[in-house]
């Protein structure tokens, strides 16, 4: 039999050094895996976010009289709306039967220690008062 011959089968520095590389192929697989679902959560509450803030949008150009004003709330879910109400282009409007309204609207919320926020803005035409 021939001494230089080698026996089948892995070293124990052979099973060391192939678990090394799986461990790190691992963890850079769960740190993919990981920050993927971040960014889903995050998705979703802008997405929750949108929603929100449409419906106040809804809601506050389905008036009555539209006015400047502006004001803050707070939902029970601890969605904080900031809306601001303002004449646009009066110069442009002043020989017009209507004013162009401005309304601004931005919803924020905190996740962890981050604050979000998301805006939303649009005109609308308001009779002017006589």
């Amino acid at each position: 039999m021939n001494s230089g011959a080698r026996r089948g089968g892995f070293t124990l520095l052979e099973v060391l050094i192939a678990m090394a590389v799986l461990s790190i192929a691992l963890v850079a697989v769960f740190e993919l895996f990981s920050s993927g679902l971040r960014g889903l959560s995050a998705s979703d509450e802008y997405v929750i976010a949108a929603v929100k803030a449409e419906a106040k949008m809804r809601e506050v150009l389905d008036e009555e009289k539209l006015e400047e004003k502006s004001w803050q709330e707070t939902s029970d879910d601890g969605y904080r709306f900031d809306v601001a109400i303002k004449k646009t282009d009066a110069e442009r409007t002043e020989m017009l039967p209507v004013d162009l309204m401005e309304v601004s609207l931005t919803v924020s919320w905190t996740r962890g220690v981050k604050e979000r926020s998301l805006s939303l803005k649009t005109l609308k035409m308001v009779n002017k008062k006589i």
